[in-house]
This record gives C-alpha cells, sequence and structure tokens, in this order.
C-alpha cells in the first residue's frame, strides 16, 4: 500500500526512540504478542464453550486461572469470546506498523482514527482487567498479556502521531504534546499505570498467587 499524507511537523524530536523504525519496530512486536495471546485465548474459549470444566494449561490456582475468567459473562461481552476481537484487530495493526517500517505515510485522518479506535480497546483492556480482578475474582495471564502490550501499542501509536502531527491539535497544544515526549511522559504514565496494576494485584491476592 502506497500513500501519502501531509508533510510531518518539522519539529521531530532527536534521538533513536523517537524515529519511525524504532516506533514501528515496537508497534509491530506489541501486536504480534497481543495477536498470540488472542489465538489462545480463541483456542481456550472454544475447548470452554465445548467443555466448561475443561482443565486449560494457564488454571494453576484459584487467583490464576484462565477458566474462571473465560466462562464469565465479560468474557463474551459481544456475544462471543472478547479474544475473536484481537485476532480482528491486531493483524491491522501490525500492518500498519509493517508498512511504516516500510517508509508508508498514512493520511492524518487514518492515523488518528486508528489511535482513536485503539483507545477504545485500551478503555475495553482494561475494563475487563478491572471485572477479572474485582468482580470475577480471578486472573488470566493472556489476558493480562494483552493488557500490557495494548498499553505499549497505545502509547506507541500516540508518540507516533504527536511527533508528525496527525491529532489535529492546534498549534499551542501539537508544541505541548511534542514538549511532553521530549520530557519521556508518554513512557512514565504507561509505566505509572502498569505498576499500579502490579501493585493492585500482590496487595489484593498475595500468597495466593503461588499457592
Amino acid at each position: 500500500m502506497t500513500t501519502t499524507a501531509e508533510p510531518a511537523t518539522t519539529t521531530h524530536p532527536p534521538g533513536r526512540r523517537h524515529s519511525r523504525r524504532f516506533l514501528f519496530a515496537t508497534m509491530g512486536i506489541s501486536a504480534i504478542i497481543c495477536l498470540i495471546a488472542s489465538a489462545v485465548l480463541s483456542i481456550d474459549a472454544i475447548l470452554l464453550a465445548a467443555d466448561a470444566d475443561a482443565n486449560l494449561g494457564c488454571d494453576i490456582n484459584a487467583a490464576i486461572s484462565c477458566g474462571a475468567v473465560g466462562i464469565s459473562p465479560q468474557a463474551n461481552i459481544l456475544g462471543f469470546p472478547n479474544a475473536f476481537i484481537g485476532l480482528a484487530t491486531e493483524p491491522v495493526v501490525l500492518t500498519i506498523a509493517v508498512a511504516g517500517l516500510a517508509g508508508v505515510r498514512f493520511p492524518r485522518w487514518f492515523m488518528f482514527a486508528a489511535n482513536v479506535g485503539y483507545l477504545l480497546g485500551l478503555v475495553f483492556a482494561y475494563w475487563l482487567f478491572f471485572q477479572s480482578m474485582f468482580v470475577i475474582g480471578a486472573l488470566c495471564p493472556w489476558c493480562l498479556t494483552i493488557t500490557v502490550f495494548t498499553t505499549v501499542t497505545f502509547f506507541t501509536m500516540l508518540h507516533i502521531n504527536v511527533i508528525e502531527d496527525n491529532l489535529y491539535l492546534p498549534e499551542r497544544a501539537q508544541a505541548v504534546a511534542l514538549k511532553l515526549i521530549r520530557l519521556d511522559v508518554d513512557l512514565f504514565i504507561p509505566a505509572v499505570i502498569l505498576a499500579a496494576m502490579v501493585a493492585g494485584i500482590i496487595l489484593k491476592y498475595g500468597v495466593y498467587l503461588f499457592s
């Protein structure tokens, strides 16, 4: 696919971390990991559909149980396994990443729409994490993997869209966004979010994680 877009902003931050190669590679690797996790969860969903008492590979104890999460209503929020959504959407993200590595520059509207769409996916992933923690009462390692790398993908895509001026921000807001990128705020925020999740898991389950 070859397409063109408006020229990227001329105030692109220097350094490897801000390069297209690094950012699109990070996004692509994260998408691959999410796709693998979605595939495993899809297989588990099929097994659970055939036998709700099936013993899955990640049914470790009461706190870590893919089966307990997989048979919950939250695992089929749209009437089919949530993992199928990942199977449908992650290849799109991977395609964007590969195209970006090849030098393709998508139109601003496309990258903006992709970021909005992935924001919805991120919110959904966090909602599912909350449900697992406080409603279902069990954790799914593959689901947690998706949550982590959905976070990485979103902030990487956001990073790309800020430095390439794809978010339709006013000039002053764009300047602020670039400054925050230079200050590594896009690293700090996801690090805090993921650290809070880990702390929450440890505080809630403690030794039960290893029993």
